[in-house]
């Protein structure tokens, strides 16, 4: 039954997407007008209205073989930008060139995005947001939640821009939009000239493929101005965690290679005159390190306050100057992902692409996600706890670590209904749609 629904679901997106592109203002009149004379006059006996409806009906088949007819032969260059933000419009170049050898006029461009159809697997396994609140119907045939699935990785309807006259050989430079519904990748398949056939209800296609990809990165909230504190700490690695600030120098001496020691640190031409692995021997650094916790543990899917709780540490990966210490970012995805940005490592923009593929985990891995945290201490100055529940197991993680000497900023991102009723006053509760006035008071929720 489960494989005839989504079979079902497949069929009915496929003919509303071949509608929404072929049909113009026009054509959908004509079509529900039509629908509706033959609905009426379904008796014949009884009326003359069925005439209406086959004569529209016998004008879309007539437009929509004159549809056919459109045929361009052009060159396009397209210039997109890498990353976008999610919610946030952006404009992009398109170059193009009339290769053929008749003029083009009265068509225009859109851009054309890539089947979002998600497969079987991912149609079961998803849950929309709200889900469990829909009726029984609604949960079992899993049209909204087929719906979200697609909307989640197309951006908003796009638009298309008039393309003027080209003759032979000339070229045009226009310029689209698009506006990424939320983070995450967003697959294009090419570009499409459209034009309406004679009687203005069908339009004619000619695709052109030029496959690309672009990252939607979290949207971003403005943050306080936060004084994280500038406790430089011993970090195991040496020169390589450091760049050219601080406490660095390239090497303090020679030495021969011991069992253990990292390939990179042979000394190539100390190798080829003794004969022997030679390697560099480097001075400990110290600096500063700030960890960037992410809690992906919930049972409420891809929500509101899931999707606010990325952008808020999005907001700390963007804000936080990593050219004089260093960043870590740690959440559950699947297992603990652990990455480092500042002083020769990871850019911010490498971390925010990451944060765009975050998905929740099962509420249990906060612990693995906890144990990894308490792991990395030692080196750190600070923590950054960005949650998604309230539970003991998530006090005693911020109490730990102030304990072993580090600030801990902790930040619960939750639904005003799913609030804790008697928070600790460090900890600082903010809700969807009202992020921005509760990080104002973030500078003084503070455990030491």
């Amino acid at each position: 039954m489960r494989r005839l629904i989504y079979a079902a679901l497949r069929a009915v997106s496929a003919l509303d997407h071949w509608l929404r592109e072929r049909l113009t203002a026009a054509g959908w009149l004509a079509l529900g007008a039509g629908g509706a004379a033959l609905a009426a006059g379904f008796d014949t006996s009884q009326g003359s209205s069925y005439q209406a409806g086959a004569l529209l009906g016998a004008l879309l088949v007539l437009a929509y073989a004159g549809s056919f007819f459109l045929r361009a032969r052009v060159e396009v260059q397209r210039e997109l930008p890498r990353y976008a933000t999610a919610g946030e419009t952006f404009s992009y170049r398109v170059e193009i060139a009339n290769r053929g050898a008749r003029p083009i006029a009265g068509v225009s461009v859109v851009e054309a995005v890539r089947d979002p159809r998600p497969g079987f697997a991912a149609w079961r396994q998803a849950r929309e947001p709200g889900e469990e609140d829909r009726n029984w119907f609604d949960r079992n045939v899993g049209y909204f939640r087929w719906r979200w699935l697609i909307e989640r990785v197309t951006p908003e309807p796009l638009h298309d821009a008039p393309l003027p006259a080209l003759a032979p050989g000339a070229r045009h430079t226009l310029r689209l939009q698009m506006t990424p519904r939320r983070r995450g990748r967003i697959e294009l398949a090419g570009l499409v000239i459209q034009r309406s056939d004679p009687l203005g209800l069908v339009r004619g296609l000619a695709h052109l493929p030029l496959p690309a990809r672009i990252v939607a990165l979290p949207r971003r909230y403005r943050l306080p101005r936060l004084a994280l504190p500038g406790r430089r700490k011993h970090q195991p690695g040496g020169v390589s965690l450091a760049s050219s600030v601080g406490d660095t120098e390239e090497f303090l001496s020679l030495r021969e290679y011991r069992p253990g020691d990292p390939l990179q640190r042979i000394h190539w031409k100390s190798f080829a005159r003794t004969g022997r692995p030679i390697v560099k021997e480097f001075q400990d650094e110290f600096f500063e390190r700030h960890a960037l916790v992410l809690d992906t543990g919930t049972r409420r899917g891809e929500d509101a306050a899931f999707e606010d709780a990325v952008a808020v540490a999005a907001s700390f990966v963007y804000t936080i100057d990593t050219q004089e210490c260093l960043l870590d970012l740690l959440f559950v995805g699947g297992s603990v992902h652990h990455s480092t940005a500042g002083r020769g490592q990871l850019h911010a923009e490498n971390m925010l692409e990451t944060l765009a593929g975050v998905g929740p985990s099962a509420p249990q891995d906060f612990e693995r996600l906890a144990h990894a945290v308490l792991a990395q201490r030692a080196q750190l100055a600070s923590c950054i706890l960005v949650l998604v529940d309230w539970d003991e197991a998530r006090r005693a993680l911020a109490e730990r670590l102030a304990a072993s000497g580090i600030e801990v900023r902790a930040i619960l991102v939750c639904d005003r209904r799913d609030a804790p009723p008697s928070p600790p006053a460090w900890l600082a509760v903010v809700h969807p749609g009202a992020i921005e006035a509760g990080l104002a008071r973030l500078e003084s929720r503070v455990l030491r």
